[in-house]
């Protein structure tokens, strides 16, 4: 028994290899001897605070879900106006009237229980805002027009500070 146990100068340091030793652990509790550390990982995009339920792009992509709806029911509207349906473009903009764009998929569901007719109508509303999302949104031009709009607007609001307190300043 004696020839296992381990001596007190065997416990020097944590890190250190004693091929026979018997403990995994050379002290009695090794969590006391730890010391936490905060881990930092290195990364190269900002920290974004307040966004707890949802990231900046959850949002955005949430919105332009909203707006991918509104497009369906302008394509939609437009195409039973012109030629389709005129019946079903006159209950349509009579729903529209009583019901708010603004939440895409509430509107979907209140067309679709609205009646059998409306019930069409929401189904193809779905499948041109999938289509249109899918194949005719241009997500290139999006990105690009989104970072000349910030390069553009920090710049005409940089440019009017300069002037005005330029002016006052003389």
């Amino acid at each position: 028994m004696e020839a296992s146990a381990i001596s007190p100068s065997a416990q020097l340091s944590v890190f250190s290899y004693k091929p026979h030793r018997t403990r995994a652990y050379p002290c009695r509790r090794p969590w006391k001897q730890r010391i936490a550390q905060p881990t930092r990982i290195q990364c190269q995009k900002m920290y974004v605070p307040g966004f707890g339920e949802a990231s900046p792009e959850a949002k955005a992509a949430k919105n332009l879900h909203n707006f991918f709806t509104y497009v369906a029911v302008r394509i939609v509207s437009a195409q039973l106006q012109q030629s389709y349906n005129p019946e079903a473009y006159e209950e349509l903009m009579e729903f529209l009237s009583r019901h708010s764009l603004n939440d895409g998929d509430k509107l979907c569901s209140d067309l679709m229980r609205e009646s059998s007719r409306h019930k069409a109508l929401a189904l193809r509303i779905l499948e041109v805002r999938s289509a249109y999302c899918k194949n005719d949104f241009e997500w290139d031009n999006l990105k690009r027009l989104a970072f000349k709009m910030v390069d553009e607007r920090n710049t005409g609001l940089m440019r009017d500070y300069v002037r005005e307190t330029s002016h006052s300043e003389s």
